[in-house]
């Protein structure tokens, strides 16, 4: 069972073997048997009391962080896998190129056919050439995976296809909503602002399949190694984004469920006409009592630089154009709708039998173990039925 906390002012509380979610301003309360949960995800204002958080921690309950907007802020750190040979040799295959390129190359095929197959079926329902002229050229960069000697040639194909994507994509919203690219941080759109929601989901479950298969979520093959990059997560949720997230997407919009008095705007802050006082900080730095050295201007070391997120904030905007968010009952709608749908079961015709969408997830990181392991010779990605 997964659980959101959505209410802001909430508290998470222990009672026993049981934990309680008590909202603020009245005396309802929600008990979560320890036994069934798989997940946490506190949105916001969520307080866990310190004996809630050590019996989260004790029982491996994964909880996540996210704030109002649905950014990923952090989680509890549970204990790392205890089989460390696996870790070594998923760190050790980084080195083999041959593997890299093979796994790359399955990650990326299922992500450009589950494309395909979307914009194959938007074209059948909106009759629209533009959305198939657009499935046609994924196609034609999806043969050319085959070809692809390097890493970095397969990330430019997939990159190519979601410029194409994206567009064709928009497509089958029933009313125009502003959508005409991806865009991510902040989204400026109401469609972007439910996809960076619904992928930043579908990433926390990607990432707890990654953990329960006891594999380490840095090290991917398609997504670079890089300072504090959960690069495996990034590349197992490729192949899910069509199936569930876009196609979720378009359900939204199209039968009414979000409309557009459910989002708002944030205005970008002002670019001109504040004084946050950087200069006297600046010079306050480097006053030549506190200098480490006080010959020339140079310091006596340096430090190597580290990787930052230089994303924008929520509140700002690329272009200046606002930032765009869900109302509070509109995001829950949204949450009911994902959990729906991840716990939606279908034929998984690798696993021989009916999964949900969240075990089907669980399912492709332990077959990815299975490729660390040598058990398996490729990866196989879960695709979009194609319908005739």
């Amino acid at each position: 069972m997964i659980v959101y906390v959505r209410t802001q002012g909430a508290r998470i509380l222990r009672e026993g073997r049981h934990l309680l979610v008590r909202n603020p301003g009245d005396d309802s309360t929600r008990t979560l048997f320890i036994y069934r949960l798989k997940q946490i995800v506190a949105v916001g204002n969520v307080t866990i009391t310190p004996p809630a958080l050590k019996l989260l921690l004790r029982e491996g309950i994964d909880t996540v962080f996210l704030r109002t907007d649905g950014r990923y802020m952090g989680r509890l750190a549970s204990p790392e896998p205890k089989n460390v040979f696996l870790r070594r040799r998923q760190f050790a295959l980084l080195d083999d190129e041959q593997f890299c390129l093979k796994a790359a190359r399955s990650v990326v095929a299922g992500k450009l056919a589950n494309m395909t197959t979307v914009l194959q079926r938007i074209q059948r329902t909106r009759k629209d050439p533009k959305a198939g002229d657009a499935a046609t050229e994924i196609r034609n960069n999806l043969k050319k995976l085959e070809s692809a000697a390097s890493v970095e040639t397969i990330r430019g194909l997939e990159g190519h296809s979601a410029a194409l994507y994206f567009p064709a994509f928009g497509r089958g919203l029933d009313r125009d909503f502003g959508f005409r690219k991806r865009v991510r941080r902040p989204p400026t759109d109401p469609v972007n602002s439910v996809l960076s929601l619904l992928y930043t989901f579908l990433i926390n479950r990607a990432y707890a399949a990654v953990r329960l298969a006891g594999l380490d979520p840095y090290p991917g093959v398609l997504h670079s190694l890089e300072y504090g990059r959960h690069s495996l997560p990034l590349d197992l949720v490729e192949e899910f984004r069509s199936i569930l997230a876009d196609t979720l997407t378009l359900s939204l919009f199209n039968l009414g469920i979000l409309k557009e008095d459910d989002f708002y705007s944030l205005e970008p802050l002002p670019e001109q006409g504040y004084d946050d006082g950087s200069d006297l900080i600046e010079s306050a730095c480097n006053d030549r009592i506190g200098r480490m050295s006080d010959e020339g201007e140079g310091e006596m070391f340096d430090l190597p630089d580290q990787r930052l997120d230089e994303t924008p904030d929520a509140g700002e905007a690329r272009g200046g154009k606002p930032a765009v968010r869900l109302y509070p009952p509109a995001f829950s709608r949204l949450v009911q709708a994902f959990e729906k749908k991840i716990t939606t079961e279908f034929f998984h015709p690798l696993a021989g039998k009916r999964l949900t969408y969240g075990d089907a997830m669980n399912y492709q990181a332990r077959q990815f173990r299975s490729l660390v392991e040598g058990e398996l010779r490729e990866y196989q990605p879960l695709l979009l039925k194609r319908q005739s």
